[in-house]
């Protein structure tokens, strides 16, 4: 049999984004959009991260929240996300706003939403390199200059005047040896598996428990019930059924994965990672089972689909040259450096009901220091990997804000790479500048 000959490829770019999913995709856009060279780097076959892999389903963070269950969606986040909504739209994949407690959301379809980010990367000349993994990082003293990855063409040296980490867990910033934190002293937030379940009446559904996505108690308690008579092992009580693109369809999001020794799995860890897939498609056919038995509407219903892997809330993120404060999100906090807007709530996931701090009326800005390294140059980060404190990053990780956050950091490589300035010394007013010709309306 004949040896392996592959060798390492070399190839260079302006701009070098590490993960497709919708800060990675905002980011390579509107670098590429900038007249920079980029590639794109994803694990998978498809973009869209967690909205996709995770099946998270929902672009969330685009409304404010507000007391007034009358009160029309009122849409605070605009640029980058507008056009992918656009496109969402354009092929049928995105549903109208729903209820989900005080605001709002949107649900998408997952096969929708890969069209349309391969789109917009291929329209603007991103070069994507799909099935291909980043296995260290190419350095000189403290300032990045790429990665090295690997595909089944062989190894690569990618060089790249600047990089950008998408990845969701700080991998590049964690190989550059920078500086990151894991969670609340190294607790995170439990892995989900969230799951699509088919030959639904959802009218039947909603008439009988309301237009909220978020089930009210009487299906809390008749959880619960079930759970206490030894039934079912039903470990999330509070739970969200959202209606999507797709007649007779909900989108679930009920899981609560705990490991075997009670600990929230940290999906950083491969062993945790595992348990957590097992354990989650376990808890799916308990609440499909559940389903059926006892919710209106889902008498004959079945598992349709789960993500591709567990949906991920937090895991390693970046130290930045600022770490957003608990404090910034529930006071709604603003920046002259603010470069993204979020209205969503603190959304906390432990013991049988998710804890929900909201934000009325109102809306925190993150500002660029959050994805900037505290030190080091050539590298920034984005997406649910920012500087933020744990409470806050529960609010801060959603789709919405990530294609916000890609954009602003898309901008910011294609000044430090045209202007040959480090990306640190920009200014975040004149990022936020640029956004807002963007159409981003941060000072509207």
């Amino acid at each position: 049999m004949a040896g392996d000959a592959r060798g390492t490829i070399e190839r260079s770019f302006d701009a070098l984004v590490v993960g497709g999913g919708a800060a990675g995709v905002a980011a390579a856009v509107t670098a590429a959009r900038a007249g920079l060279s980029v590639c794109l780097i994803e694990r998978y076959g498809f973009c869209g991260g967690g909205a996709v892999a995770g099946l998270s389903g929902t672009i969330c963070g685009l409304y404010e929240a507000s007391d007034d269950n009358g009160a029309a969606p009122r849409k605070v986040v605009h640029g980058f996300v507008d056009e992918f909504i656009f496109e969402l739209e354009r092929r049928g994949g995105l549903t109208a706003p729903v209820r989900y407690g005080k605001t709002f959301t949107r649900v998408h379809d997952p096969l929708v939403w890969r069209e349309t980010a391969d789109k917009l990367l291929a329209d603007s000349g991103v070069e994507v390199l799909f099935h291909t993994t980043v296995t260290g990082v190419i350095k000189d003293g403290d300032r990045l200059l790429g990665v090295e990855a690997y595909s089944k063409e062989g190894t690569l040296r990618l060089r790249a005047g600047i990089t950008i980490d998408a990845s969701g867990d700080a991998d590049v910033v964690a190989m550059a040896g920078l500086g990151s934190f894991i969670g609340a002293d190294g607790q995170v937030q439990n892995p989900t598996m969230i799951f699509r379940l088919m030959g639904v009446d959802t009218d039947r559904l909603f008439d009988t428990y309301g237009k909220d996505t978020i089930m009210p108690a009487e299906v809390t308690d008749m959880i619960a019930a079930q759970n206490h008579a030894g039934r079912y092992s039903l470990p999330r009580t509070k739970i969200w059924l959202f209606p999507t693109t797709r007649p007779n369809e909900l989108l679930c999001n009920c899981t609560r994965i705990i490991g075997s020794d009670g600990r929230a799995l940290n999906t950083l860890h491969a062993r945790d990672f595992t348990e957590a897939e097992v354990l989650g498609r376990r808890q799916v056919r308990e609440y499909a089972r559940f389903f059926r038995d006892h919710v209106t509407g889902c008498e004959r219903s079945f598992v349709n689909d789960t993500g591709v892997q567990v949906g991920v809330r937090q895991t390693r993120q970046g130290l930045g040259r600022y770490v957003l404060k608990n404090e910034d999100v529930v006071t709604g906090a603003k920046f002259s450096d603010g470069i993204a807007r979020s209205p969503w709530p603190i959304e906390l996931h432990a013991g049988e009901k998710p804890r929900v701090h909201w934000l009325l009326n109102d809306f925190y800005e993150v500002p660029y220091r959050c994805f900037v390294p505290e030190h080091g140059e050539g590298l920034l980060f984005a997406g649910r990997c920012l500087s933020a404190e744990h409470e806050a990053v529960a609010s801060a990780r959603v789709t919405a804000q990530c294609f916000s956050y890609g954009q602003a950091i898309g901008h910011a490589a294609s000044i430090a790479v045209d202007e040959q300035i480090p990306a640190s010394s920009i200014e975040g007013s004149r990022i936020r500048t640029g956004l807002n010709r963007m159409g981003a309306r941060l000072d509207e």
